[in-house]
């Protein structure tokens, strides 16, 4: 019994060291790749096939189907991607995880492990240390170091079993197609209870190179595997948007169909495999042989559900129906989860989703401002202009109030993403982020300040006269102006000749703002009304900060790069 306790903590051991080694290498990658594989992401929304590759990529880079799986339900849930597009990339990244079995296959046992592994992993620790710009690599050669020593400990621990040990298991290989759905049924527990299809296929692999179960066994086992790893997407959708729940019941149908569907064909797909592939499908053979059926077996299942995507889109948005209405007043509260893989974490892909929500608050900041020009024009030829005031100053209290919520909940969100060891150019990133978010929070403040001064105005009867209003009006369109060029640059990283653009915009907004102070100190001298004149210069100043603000945003964006 003791020595079945001492290879089963061996066993569990190597595990670990893989799924660590795996960890590293998908960190070091992401660190490596940066805003390449920012960019590579974008491309998700061409089209379908776009999508596909996309999602053979990415999931590749990161080897983590469950990993890629997350953060398309948190894309969708942000809106960055809609159901059929999230579809294709869900397709891409079944396929892109077979190359964990091909990694398996054709470098961990083909070779000697041992004469890679200390020297990746010494390799990669001296290149971490050192300070250059290409340190990060050396996580990528730690990464595969740690992987080769755990399938070493694996390959070395599970032939050590004698023959009664393996008895009982040898028992559940040989029961026809019962061992097929055993095998099913133990690759989805092993997976749902690791939440790493990797780790469950190369132990499958290891298990099938000596013996311990038969390539049918292990066929099936690869299978359960697709269907435990969709565990990673439906928590990711727990409280989440219909649209992330559907994203989420999508990864489950069509890993659960499509593995169903192979387990009734199973027969003819490791034939085909065993004819594209000659030699036996067994000892070192064996492990090719599975890697291959995994490969077909995703394949096969994208090219039978790419022509029908839309029509999948259609069963899904059935099956769950759109119940989100909105909190009572008519206000929402504004919530983001941050959600990542449990085994691999993707910091550098949620800092996409944070972008996209702060090109929603640049967008909210816009709509109020644009609502503070258009009272200023409209507000005193109103009939009523207490009601007019009371609905505005209303309305920008409960956008200013989201506007507040959603900086709280991004900057948790960023923090977040610096709590695993991220690349210095991300890190900068998030630095940027934060320092934009806090501007265009300020502007809402600001947007809101407006409305309270023109409904001081209102109730103490301090109109503005024709002529300021008139004078106004070219001054709020040069911060309109500066907002929307603002909005267009989020996310990227503007030129010199761009900055140049929005320091004259900033000069232009200065020159406007004393000139009208100017005018309303002259109409002091000539006996207006002081208390209506002082209102009318704490407009302006707002206004001037609201493109204050537009300047920081800029600069942010300039020294971004």
């Amino acid at each position: 019994m003791s020595t079945v306790i001492m290879i089963l903590l061996r066993v569990i051991g190597g595990l670990c060291l893989f799924l660590y080694g795996m960890k590293v290498m998908s960190d070091g990658i992401q660190h490596v790749a940066g805003d390449r594989l920012q960019h590579f992401l974008n491309l998700m929304t061409k089209n379908r096939f776009v999508g596909i590759l996309t999602g053979i990529v990415v999931t590749t880079l990161v080897q983590s189907s469950s990993a890629v799986s997350v953060m398309v339900v948190s894309f969708v849930n942000a809106g960055l991607l809609s159901l059929t597009q999230a579809i294709g990339v869900i397709m891409g990244a079944n396929i892109g995880t077979t190359t964990t079995a091909w990694i398996v296959s054709l470098v961990g046992f083909s070779i000697d492990i041992s004469s890679l592994a200390l020297p990746a992993v010494g390799i990669g620790f001296f290149m971490q240390i050192l300070k250059w710009k290409r340190r990060d690599l050396g996580e990528v050669f730690m990464g595969f170091g740690f992987i080769f020593l755990g399938l070493r400990f694996l390959t070395e621990a599970l032939p050590t079993m004698d023959a009664a040990h393996l008895e009982f298991i040898r028992h559940f290989s040989n029961l026809g197609f019962l061992s097929i759905l055993i095998g099913l049924g133990v690759g989805t527990g092993v997976t749902l209870l690791m939440h790493s299809s990797a780790a469950t296929i190369t132990l499958t692999i290891t298990m099938a190179m000596t013996g311990m179960i038969s390539f049918e066994t292990a066929a099936a086992m690869i299978l359960g595997a697709n269907i435990g790893t969709t565990i990673d997407a439906i928590m990711a959708a727990i409280g989440a948007k219909t649209a992330a729940k559907r994203t989420a019941l999508v990864h489950v149908l069509f890993n659960v169909v499509g593995s169903v569907v192979a387990v009734i064909f199973i027969n003819p797909l490791i034939a085909l495999v065993d004819f594209i592939i000659p030699g036996p499908a067994a000892g070192g053979g064996i492990a090719t042989h599975l890697a291959m059926f995994h490969t077909i077996f995703n394949m096969m299942g994208t090219l039978l559900f790419l022509p029908f995507i839309t029509q999948f889109a259609a069963l899904v948005s059935f099956l769950i129906k759109d119940k989100e209405k909105a909190a009572p007043g008519g206000r929402r509260t504004y919530r983001l989860e941050y959600v990542s893989g449990t085994l691999q974490n993707t910091p550098e892909l949620n800092i996409i989703r944070v972008e996209k929500e702060i090109r929603d608050m640049a967008g909210l900041a816009s709509s109020m401002f644009a609502n503070i020009s258009g009272a200023l024009q409209n507000l005193y030829h109103t009939d009523n202009k207490e009601q007019a005031v009371d609905a505005l100053v209303t309305e920008m209290r409960d956008k200013e109030e989201f506007a507040d919520e959603m900086r709280v909940e991004l900057t948790r969100f960023l923090i977040e993403c610096r709590r695993p060891q991220l690349s210095g150019q991300s890190e900068r990133k998030i630095y940027q982020l934060l320092r934009i978010i806090s501007d265009l929070e300020d502007m809402t403040d600001d947007c809101c300040s407006v409305s309270l001064l023109l409904e001081r105005s209102v109730k103490k009867k301090l109109y503005f006269k024709d002529k300021e209003m008139e004078a106004l009006a070219p001054y709020t369109r040069l911060v309109e102006d500066f907002l929307a060029f603002v909005r267009e640059q989020l996310g990227q990283t503007i030129t010199a000749e761009q900055e140049s653009y929005a320091a004259e915009l900033e000069n232009s907004i200065d020159k406007s703002r004393d000139k009208l102070r100017k005018m309303g100190r002259k109409r002091i001298e000539a006996g207006a009304d002081v208390k209506a004149e002082l209102l009318f210069i704490d407009v302006v100043r707002r206004i001037e900060k609201v493109g204050d603000y537009c300047y920081n945003i800029a600069g942010a964006l300039r020294r971004g790069r």
